[in-house]
């Protein structure tokens, strides 16, 4: 196994701590860095992260490069519609910067052919992250979330700093949908 080979593995249970402390870790950075400081308590909480992990059709999975633990992601699939979404994406603090990610991100993809679209969201300060998911990955920004237009399936996101719960919706098209009308059918 190659040095900067990434591949993914389903996480296992005596796994989890670490997982979400490396993620909350992640995450701290860039609320520090646009912030200058971390709220009381991790971000995203350990109740948000028990309810994506838990949830049902959720997927969660350990980037590894070189068979060492990189990152992780926590997925929702939907084996019927083919409908998916990346809930929770992350690289741990000082692995940023490498490729990794964008690997990471295209071992889901394949990790997933069957795939029809897949949806993500972020806080508006993460440029980081937009600039990954839009420029990096393909994905469109689809909507805007702010205290005029909430986001009605992350409500948590105005437990952020700022309190205001900007956050960004976007999606990617893997590939499209047939559709057939009624005089097709016949």
């Amino acid at each position: 196994m190659t040095k900067d080979l990434i591949t993914l593995a389903v996480a296992e249970h005596s796994d989890i701590a670490d997982f979400k402390k490396e993620l909350q870790d992640a995450f701290a950075v860039a609320v520090v860095d646009e912030f200058g400081s971390l709220p009381d308590g991790p971000i995203p909480s350990d109740e948000v992260l028990n309810k994506s992990i838990n949830a049902p059709r959720s997927v969660v999975l350990r980037i590894l490069r070189g068979g060492q633990k990189v990152g992780g992601a926590v997925l929702t699939i939907d084996t019927k519609t083919h409908h998916n979404s990346l809930d929770l994406f992350f690289l741990k603090v000082g692995e940023h910067g490498r490729g990794i990610g964008l690997k990471a991100w295209f071992a889901i993809e394949q990790r997933y052919p069957e795939t029809i679209t897949w949806q993500t969201h972020t806080p508006y300060f993460e440029k980081r992250n937009i600039h990954f998911y839009v420029n990096k990955c393909g994905f469109k920004i689809i909507e805007f979330f702010n205290k005029h237009h909430p986001d009605p399936n992350h409500p948590g996101q105005d437990d952020l700093p700022g309190g205001d719960g900007d956050a960004f919706q976007f999606e990617k098209i893997m590939r499209g949908v047939e559709v057939v009308s009624e005089a097709d059918a016949t």
